[in-house]
């Protein structure tokens, strides 16, 4: 007697050969497997077969990944007191504080490539984050210039995007706020003494500040863009 219904297009042996293989396997590379045995099927026919067995396709959710080999720079605007004020640029990492330098005159576009040229790399050795880290910086206009992309080509860094317009979620925001505070309690009365203990305390700040400031970044990102 015949079966009622089309036959399988699909036997029992190249249904199992399907269903055991790799779960992260993709259906083009099934579909390329069936070739290879002899037995080439259509993408549908390969996926109803999945169906059956109880087996769906998921697209991974993409992750942020951070470690302390993800390097945070940032320019304070001023560190102010009785005796005036200062402009900054600074950067860190989970492993701690990197290089901070005062800027003389205005901060552009320039003057911000050349500050990264004599600091950055260098403070990563510093930190031994090695060469494989992540440089994340906001999307001022200074960063985002064509200059700038190119040398940040030309460095070859890794760079991770930034959302439009989220200066509020540079995690170096909240060493600055704790800089100033620190400063403050100190009463400097001149300029000299302002940068000498902006100095000091940037070195102090400790490093489970910053491990902790990196760790909370990708869920405080996540939570932006959704």
């Amino acid at each position: 007697l015949t079966r009622a219904g089309h036959p399988a297009k699909l036997s029992n042996r190249g249904r199992r050969a399907l269903v055991t293989k790799n779960p992260m396997v993709t259906l083009t590379e099934l579909q390329s497997s069936s070739v290879e045995m002899g037995k080439p099927s259509r993408r549908t026919t390969i996926s109803a077969a999945l169906h059956e067995s109880g087996l769906y396709g998921r697209v991974a959710r993409r992750k942020l990944l951070f470690s302390k080999r993800h390097m945070t720079p940032g320019t304070i605007p001023t560190v102010k007191h009785g005796g005036g004020s200062i402009m900054l640029w600074g950067c860190f990492s989970a492993a701690g504080t990197g290089r901070l330098v005062r800027i003389e005159g205005k901060m552009k576009g320039a003057k911000y490539r050349e500050i990264l040229d004599e600091n950055l790399l260098q403070s990563t050795q510093e930190l031994r984050l090695g060469l494989r880290f992540t440089f994340q910086q906001d999307d001022d206009p200074k960063h985002t210039a064509k200059t700038m992309q190119e040398w940040l080509r030309d460095k070859f860094l890794n760079v991770l995007e930034w959302p439009n317009q989220s200066l509020d979620l540079n995690p170096i925001e909240h060493l600055w706020r704790d800089l100033k505070i620190a400063v403050q309690r100190c009463s400097p009365s001149n300029l000299t003494e302002i940068e000498r203990i902006c100095r000091e305390k940037w070195e102090k700040l400790p490093k489970y500040r910053c491990a902790k400031l990196v760790a909370s970044y990708p869920r405080r990102l996540c939570n932006h863009r959704l």
